[in-house]
């Protein structure tokens, strides 16, 4: 039978939080480097409506 440790519970509580902090890095990286980007395509559908 395994026996869990006492502080397991939080480990897995703080890799869930490394996990949503890395992912939001990443987007927030795509965004700012794509955002231009997609600004223009929304620019080029607002102008030949």
């Amino acid at each position: 039978m395994m026996f869990k440790a006492k502080g397991e519970k939080g480990q897995g509580l703080i890799e869930y939080a490394l996990i949503i902090v890395l992912v939001s890095i990443v987007v927030i990286v795509v965004l700012a480097l794509l955002g231009p980007a997609i600004g223009d395509i929304f620019q080029q559908i607002i102008d030949t409506i």
